[in-house]
């Protein structure tokens, strides 16, 4: 089957006092979900999971609308910062120079779960979607977090706090996986849909 990670579109930013942040998408992460949905047009897919963070869910969107299929929402891809109280765009602490930004960098910042924990119920969730649906092609809309976690266990590298690349917004990340366990990384950081768009990308832009 194909499995088919989605990083969520840009944010808006978002510090409250209590409770979680759980920021909506920006007018522009918005439209980079609908270009990705018509990016996604002529593939078929089978099913759409996301995690239940406000910016995920409304990435998947616009694919359920064109495809006709419901999101199933899947606790296990939320992203480690689920519970946190602010959510700042990375390029916002990057182009301030903001402290957090190094701290995030090395792994620190934004980290309100144990690494070991988090990168095991992201493994376990995945792996569950994709015994759930053999043969098919799946899309989850999830988070840059979940997707680094769940690609350096299919290429073996050490555990760790940090990030080991950079998800753009709305970026598509292709596994194939059989059903012998076998996992194969096709494809990473495809966004060829926000080309000449205007639309921010992430950290690079193309």
């Amino acid at each position: 089957m194909e499995l088919i990670l989605v990083r969520h579109g840009l944010p808006i930013r978002r510090e409250v006092t209590e409770g979680a942040a759980d920021p909506e998408l920006s007018p522009d992460g918005r439209a980079q979900a609908r270009h990705f949905a018509e990016y996604m047009a002529l593939e078929h897919v089978d099913a759409i999971y996301t995690s239940p963070m406000k910016r995920a869910v409304q990435t998947a969107e616009p694919l359920e609308k064109l495809k006709s299929l419901i999101a199933v929402h899947v606790d296990g891809v939320a992203e480690f910062d689920q519970h946190s109280n602010e959510y700042i765009p990375v390029e916002e602490l990057k182009a301030t120079n903001d402290p957090r930004w190094q701290e995030m960098r090395d792994g620190g910042y934004g980290l309100h779960e144990d690494p070991t924990e988090f990168n095991n119920r992201v493994y376990e969730s995945l792996e569950q979607i994709i015994n759930d649906n053999r043969g098919g092609r799946v899309v989850v809309t999830c988070h840059g977090g979940v997707i680094n976690s769940y690609l350096a266990r299919v290429l073996d590298l050490p555990s760790t706090k940090g990030q080991f690349f950079y998800p753009n917004y709305t970026s598509i990340h292709r596994i194939a996986a059989s059903s012998a366990g076998h996992r194969s990384i096709l494809s990473v950081n495809e966004t060829s849909h926000l080309r000449g768009t205007g639309l921010p990308v992430g950290l690079f832009h193309g």
